[in-house]
């Protein structure tokens, strides 16, 4: 789900990790909600240091401009590239059709879909705005990121040049809602389900915070990015797929907070990414994980064990930003044992015996999915346990040098 190249080598342990302030008092102090701000300025200094730097630092630095330097010679996605129109008849609006529901077999125009969990439609294909949003964040995230370690302008030039044509440029711009997204064909033309697809954006808002200072970005595409976000998140907040994603139990619940959370720190609102910080606390954490560390709606579904990773990543997540934003979620535990550490404990011994797991998982299962939330819980728990664990959980075959670099 998350985007993962050797760019991990450089601060992948604490990046979206360790505590910092919603302070910037240096002006080099990068301005990232995710992402942790001190390592990666740690990171840069020890770049400069030719002489001493770490070997493997210096290795990480030639893939990720290797990285960087393909991406500057790829298109600028746009939300405007697809052929079909929206039920509102502007390309500018995002659309995607839900993933889960297939034509009905029983009528003669499939109508209406009917839900198959965890089996993907080929037909979503057929709707790109998702994949291309995705593909955005992934190509300007490593671009500021380059930009970032480096000081090239070209990245910055690049990542800046994908910025506008995404969110400001008036011929290509996407509109800022996800009215249409996940709809289901026979039923509805979209659905408050839809706003997961727009998760991958909270890596868009550290990104453009690795971009300050360069000369590619100007303070007129910071504050129309800001605009941007201040509309998307009025939307995401009251509109009725918004509100209906708000209450979501399960890891889109988990994955709403991540994301207003993000863009409240970005357009200034702490106070609202706070609040919805301590309220994680109980409508999160408490309800999702029982005293023994089981996510009981995750493990309801087909996918078991994908899900229950899936919604934990988004549970560290929303720690990170807590950490960003002066609210502890590490160690809040209800009453009776209800706690990330928890539910981190009861997936760790299938890592290495999966054949344990008795819950439905139809599709193969990977253990490495437990490993980003593994990396940043022995960072944060800081006991022999965790470091132990840490130790035996695979990582995936994209990040195979992410522990190169320590907390």
């Amino acid at each position: 789900m998350q985007y993962k190249n050797f760019v991990a080598i450089l601060f992948s342990l604490a990046v979206f990790g360790a505590t910092q302030q919603l302070t910037y008092a240096q002006s080099d102090l990068p301005r990232v909600f995710l992402m942790d701000a001190k390592f990666l300025q740690s990171q840069k200094a020890k770049l400069a240091d030719a002489k001493n730097v770490d070997p493997l630092l210096r290795l990480a630095l030639a893939k990720m401009e290797r990285d960087a330097q393909k991406t500057l010679k790829t298109g600028n996605p746009t939300v405007t590239a697809k052929n079909a129109l929206p039920p509102s008849g502007d390309k500018h609006d995002y659309m995607s059709q839900a993933p889960y529901f297939w034509k009905n077999p029983n009528t003669k125009d499939g109508l209406p879909y009917i839900r198959k969990d965890g089996e993907r439609n080929p037909e979503i294909k057929n709707f790109p705005d998702h994949d291309l949003m995705d593909e955005l964040a992934k190509s300007v995230e490593r671009l500021a990121i380059a930009y970032y370690f480096t000081g090239k302008e070209e990245y910055s030039a690049k990542a800046a040049e994908m910025l506008r044509v995404w969110f400001l440029e008036p011929k290509t711009l996407m509109n800022p809602n996800l009215e249409f997204a996940q709809a289901v064909p026979g039923q509805n033309d979209g659905r408050g389900t839809g706003i997961l697809e727009s998760r991958s954006l909270t890596r868009v808002v550290d990104a453009i915070g690795l971009l300050n200072g360069s000369k590619s970005w100007t303070k007129a595409d910071q504050a129309g990015l800001e605009t941007w976000f201040t509309k998307y998140y009025e939307w995401i907040t009251t509109s009725k797929h918004g509100k209906d994603e708000a209450n979501a139990k399960n890891n889109h619940g988990t994955w709403y907070d991540v994301q207003i959370t993000s863009f409240a720190l970005f357009i200034g609102k702490i106070d609202l990414a706070r609040k919805t910080l301590e309220s994680a606390k109980q409508n999160r954490i408490a309800q999702q994980i029982e005293p023994d560390g089981k996510q009981p709606l995750e493990l309801a579904r087909t996918k078991s064990w994908s899900y229950s990773t899936m919604n934990l990543d988004g549970l560290a997540q929303l720690a990170k930003l807590g950490d960003a934003a002066g609210v502890d979620l590490w160690s809040f535990q209800t009453t009776d044992g209800r706690s990330i550490r928890k539910a981190i404990e009861f997936l760790y011994p299938f890592v290495g015996d999966e054949k344990k797991w008795k819950y439905e998982q139809i599709e193969a299962f990977e253990p490495e999915r437990l490993y980003s939330t593994m990396r940043i819980a022995a960072g944060k728990f800081q006991d022999d346990k965790f470091k132990k664990m840490m130790s035996t959980v695979p990582k995936p075959a994209d990040d195979d040098k992410v522990n190169a670099v320590g907390y």
